[in-house]
């Protein structure tokens, strides 16, 4: 049987405790973790209303629980998902595949996947590389550049914009709107925040809905055009799905895919030699970003809920509970990893839940793989004496993501 603890024992942090926005946790992430899974690898936490599971097996076994649910609106009132859902009960509320379960998240995902299949991802390899390229030329001639301002945020909007058919003139406020957005994730944020996350919440639906009613009429060769007229054994998806699901392709495919970047750079620029290796061996590039999904995974958590009583880990979950699996935790877990904590661009056995697990296995994870490979590889071609520069990196507070809001670097 696990340990099973409620935060009295377990020297952790106060306050927002096992999120970003607990300084020690999103600072020391890792070692709180580990603390944690030796203590009690499955945590029940009364203060933010779930369950959280560290150790590398719970976490594969809840991921993969197909009895298991994604819906918020299965949970209980207090749980610790309604922090971040507050409208759940209203006629707007329009969830997307995300948070959804079958037999909708089936269909929808079936609808959406021809997109995102291997094949279809390696296509988009030449105009990828491309983008990179005139990324970097901007950045030519600079003694330091923001490499998330710079490159990794702007690169992962600009391709799957391009996929949508986002007009180029659009591109920037796509990007601060999705920015915007995410905040929604963050159960603390101001009036103020909550109120811009609202703001770009409108003007991203209303862009979609007249996007949407022109595609309807004069259909194009792109991905807004293609969902419109999918079918997934004779259904189609209504209005309503397919701005959810612009909605969606657009943020995650701006967050976390600049958060693997980011966070892949800065452990190559903090590990000089692994940097060396893998400018002397480019074909190490594969491997080396599964390391770098494996070290600092770019979602920290993925959630679950208790469709009846269940139990994990030894630990009881009542129905309607949420299991939060830390992805990052898991990922460090030495009983399945040696030297869990090593970078190794070598490492043998590079399998990660940093794309969540299961069903429910992040679909845009090909096209993530992809960019970050075209990215760094090109990044450290043209800047070869890239480094830290003097001024210190800033994480971003934001709970279930792990990234940089600023990383300066010299070219």
């Amino acid at each position: 049987m696990s340990k099973i603890a409620e935060k009295t024992d377990l020297d952790l942090p106060t306050g927002a405790r096992l999120t970003a926005l607990d300084e020690e946790y999103r600072e020391n992430l890792y070692d709180v973790l580990d603390r944690l899974r030796a203590a009690a690898p499955v945590h029940r936490d009364p203060e933010l209303g779930h369950v959280f599971a560290t150790r590398h097996d719970d976490v594969r076994a809840v991921l993969r629980d197909r009895e298991l649910l994604v819906d918020p609106r299965t949970t209980l009132p207090d749980d610790y998902v309604r922090l971040f859902v507050s409208d759940l009960e209203s006629d707007d509320y329009n969830p997307s595949m995300l948070f959804l379960d079958d037999p909708d998240h089936k269909r929808l995902r079936g609808i959406v996947s021809q997109a995102f299949n291997p094949r279809s991802v390696e296509a988009m390899r030449p105009r990828i590389e491309a983008i990179a390229a005139e990324l970097l030329d901007a950045m030519e001639g600079k003694s330091e550049a923001d490499l998330i301002a710079d490159y990794a945020a702007p690169l992962p909007t600009i391709v799957i914009a391009e996929m949508l058919g986002v007009a180029r003139e659009d591109r920037a406020e796509f990007k601060r709107w999705s920015d915007d957005i995410v905040q929604a994730f963050d159960p603390l944020r101001s009036e103020e925040t909550s109120r811009r996350m609202a703001a770009s919440q409108q003007a991203m639906r209303a862009y979609f809905v007249d996007a949407i009613a022109e595609r309807r009429a004069h259909p194009r060769e792109d991905l807004m055009s293609e969902l419109i007229r999918a079918e997934e054994e004779g259904s189609k998806l209504s209005n309503r799905e397919v701005l959810s699901m612009c909605t969606l392709l657009l943020t995650a495919g701006n967050v976390t895919t600049t958060d693997l970047i980011g966070n892949g750079m800065f452990a190559l620029l903090t590990h000089r030699e692994e940097l060396d290796k893998l400018k002397d061996r480019p074909s190490l590039i594969v491997n080396a970003v599964e390391e770098m999904l494996r070290y600092d995974s770019p979602v920290t958590d993925s959630g679950r809920h208790a469709a009846k009583d269940i139990v994990v880990g030894g630990c009881p979950v009542e129905k309607g509970r949420t299991v939060t699996t830390s992805l990052a935790a898991a990922n460090h877990d030495p009983a399945v990893y040696p030297e869990p904590h090593r970078f190794d661009l070598e490492r043998a056995d590079t399998h990660h839940h940093s794309f969540g697990g299961g069903v429910h296995m992040c679909l845009g994870a090909p096209l993530a793989r992809l960019e970050a490979q075209i990215a760094i590889q090109a990044l450290i071609t043209r800047f070869p004496a890239i480094a830290l520069a003097r001024e210190a990196p800033v994480r971003r507070h934001l709970p279930a993501f792990r990234g940089f809001q600023r990383l300066v670097v010299t070219l």
